[in-house]
């Protein structure tokens, strides 16, 4: 799971993650108590307070890191209001925010790979290289931190470009920040979208089961979907040489292409069905990505939160499709390679980000230039299949794995006498009827906001259904945070 697990062991902490006895029946219970006895003027005092006890519960020297950016953002605010949007005052206070918001994300997430890289060239030319500084190497990674700083720092520019209000109180701003339901992996909020609903929500039992109700099916695809699809993605991404058939390696890289879509996707929901019951309407994130017929249309419907600051805040300031084909193409590339550099400081990310840019540019380029319709269901084929082998780059953990594992999708390995033993633990009957169910979701039925967009009694009581099982399910699962917490 990355740098940021093996930091919890000197806090004598875990991260405190929806999926969990201790959120489920100790922090979230509480936090909703504390709340709603709280005079409605004072809820955003309460909210901020919870929100930074869950974010400091693994390490509170990281809620120090949000709140300084909290407070830097807050002032470049200011700053521009006074200013005035788009005058050069402002201009220098927004590029303030940004570049220090950069500067804190790099320092982070990129200094050792960085260190690593230049050691790397360094080497191949012969000359002399040492170890990296043992603060790089040791240094652990907020959880989260990617969606705050992106959050934060768009109020700044929003402000600039006249798109957003200023905030009526620090106060209102550190709670649009720090709220604990989408604070460590989004949807990436902008202010404006809940400016209104900081200085004053509304309350309703109808809003509070609704959002229970979202909150309980999304806590499901995570216990029920998600984690057994990464324990058979994790069987066969770490299966030792001579182990992996092809037929092994497809279904790995399907397993894993679940997993990471429920498990995103059910934090998603979480995140919205507390919101819902905190009386914040915050956007969709998902919408059915892999019923897409297209690399563009995927990118349509996955993190949709992320595509839409990537494509508003890079994409267009880059010139966007305005300055020619070339410049076109050559923007898609440049914005889905630092899209892949976000996720990770891997050479593996950046492979991936590369080859969706390719696809996003040759999609670009063939509309419209070819003269016949290509049937619905190739279209799907061709896109789910270049999904999976870009999910290989994204799971691998080095390029050596990455290569080696698509070498064996494609039967350029050999496999050994030791695939007999990996192919019985991947075929469990139980893990095969988890991997249908999880395909005929995807494939086949709404998302959870189009299902629960109307809220009916029998909804409400399968979603507390599962709600049962789901614990019952997850005391005999170890602890697996979700995914994107590394991001």
């Amino acid at each position: 799971m990355g740098r940021y697990l093996r930091g919890s062991l000197p806090f004598g902490r875990v991260i405190l993650v929806f999926s969990s006895h201790i959120f489920l029946f100790g922090f979230l219970p509480l936090a909703l108590l504390l709340y709603y006895v709280t005079p409605p003027k004072w809820r955003s005092w309460t909210l901020t307070g919870v929100s930074y006890v869950f974010y400091g519960w693994w390490n509170p020297w990281f809620s120090i890191l949000m709140a300084g950016s909290t407070l830097l953002d807050y002032g470049c605010g200011l700053a521009i209001s006074r200013s005035g949007a788009g005058t050069p005052g402002a201009r220098m206070a927004m590029l303030v925010s940004v570049v220090a918001n950069l500067a804190v994300l790099a320092f982070f997430k990129y200094a050792l790979f960085v260190s690593e890289s230049v050691d790397w060239l360094a080497a191949s030319f012969g000359w002399a290289v040492g170890e990296p500084p043992e603060f790089l190497r040791t240094m652990v990674l907020p959880v989260g931190i990617s969606f705050y700083t992106f959050q934060s720092m768009s109020y700044s520019i929003d402000l600039y470009r006249g798109h957003a209000k200023p905030a009526r109180s620090l106060i209102d701003f550190s709670c649009y920040v720090s709220m604990f339901p989408q604070l460590v992996a989004g949807p990436i909020v902008r202010y404006g979208s809940v400016a209104e609903q900081l200085k004053s929500r509304r309350h309703s039992l109808e809003a509070f089961v609704s959002g229970l109700t979202r909150f309980n099916y999304g806590f499901a695809k995570k216990i029920l979907l998600a984690n057994p699809m990464g324990q058979v993605a994790d069987l066969c991404f770490e299966a030792g040489d001579g182990a992996l058939s092809g037929t092994l390696a497809w279904i790995g890289v399907l397993a894993y292409a679940f997993q990471i879509y429920f498990d995103f996707s059910s934090y998603s929901d979480m995140a919205l069905g507390l919101g819902r019951m905190l009386g914040f309407h915050f956007p969709e994130n998902f919408d059915s990505p892999y019923k897409a017929k297209s690399i563009t249309e995927f990118w349509r419907r996955w993190h949709i939160s992320l595509s839409s600051f990537l494509r508003d805040y890079l994409y267009i300031p880059l010139g966007g499709n305005r300055r020619g084909r070339v410049r076109t193409y050559v923007n898609l590339m440049l914005v889905m390679l630092i899209g892949g550099l976000w996720h990770g400081a891997q050479w593996t990310f950046v492979i991936w980000g590369g080859v969706h840019g390719v696809c996003l540019a040759v999609e670009r380029w063939a509309k419209g230039r070819i003269g016949f319709a290509i049937p619905g269901v190739a279209r799907w084929t061709v896109t789910f299949g270049l999904l999976l082998l870009t999910w290989v780059f994204f799971r691998a953990e080095s390029m050596e794995v990455a290569v080696r594992y698509i070498g064996a999708m494609f039967g350029t390995l050999e496999a050994g006498p030791e695939s007999g033993l990996l192919r019985a633990m991947v075929f469990q009957p139980a893990s095969m009827v988890t991997m249908g169910a999880c395909f005929f979701i995807a494939m086949f039925l709404p998302n959870t906001g189009q299902w629960l967009k109307r809220v009916t009694g029998w909804k409400v009581a399968t979603g507390q259904i599962l709600l049962v099982v789901s614990v019952r399910v997850m005391s005999q699962q170890g602890f697996n945070p979700f995914l994107y917490f590394q991001f």
